[in-house]
């Protein structure tokens, strides 16, 4: 897992998959490429770089293979966003060594907690981050795909 600008073209593949793989199932068809487009224009990854956040990219064999931002909302708070793993890798422990260095990304950034909000039918995700110490917590945002948030106190390393 190494931090990686969100334009290469690895991070932008990974980021297709992503937005492919949430919209499909919110939309419960797959996702065709000019909805993908739609779905990524303007959709602020840009500041998921220093000094206001940090995406990461996950290689498995040397081939691109999961990746996931951390975007500080304020002094103390960072925000999980983006975290994907491929279907073909998962269930292989990318997801813990992801979510382990995104949550040190963001210890890194200065934040003392993490946040993050989802969907309930990923259920996957939602399993993923309670397995690793998040709690539901009240709603810090708004938004149309917006059903559940969770919370986690970040330890400085060290």
């Amino acid at each position: 897992m190494r931090p990686e600008r969100y334009d290469t073209p690895d991070a932008t593949a990974l980021r297709r998959a992503y937005y492919g793989d949430v919209a499909g199932r919110y939309w419960r068809r797959p996702a065709n490429p000019e909805e993908i487009d739609e779905g990524l224009a303007g959709d602020g990854v840009e500041a998921l770089e220093p000094p206001t956040g940090r995406f990461l990219v996950g290689r498995y064999g040397g081939e691109p293979a999961a990746c996931g931002g951390v975007l500080l909302l304020d002094a103390e708070r960072a925000e999980l966003t983006r975290v994907f793993v491929r279907h073909a890798l998962r269930g292989r422990g990318g997801a813990a060594l992801l979510l382990a260095a995104l949550e040190e990304a963001a210890v890194e950034l200065g934040a003392r907690r993490m946040v993050l909000n989802t969907r309930l039918d990923l259920v996957e995700a939602r399993a993923l981050y309670t397995r690793h110490g998040y709690r539901e917590i009240p709603a810090y945002c708004e938004g149309p795909y917006m059903e559940v948030w969770y919370g986690k106190e970040l330890v400085p390393a060290g």
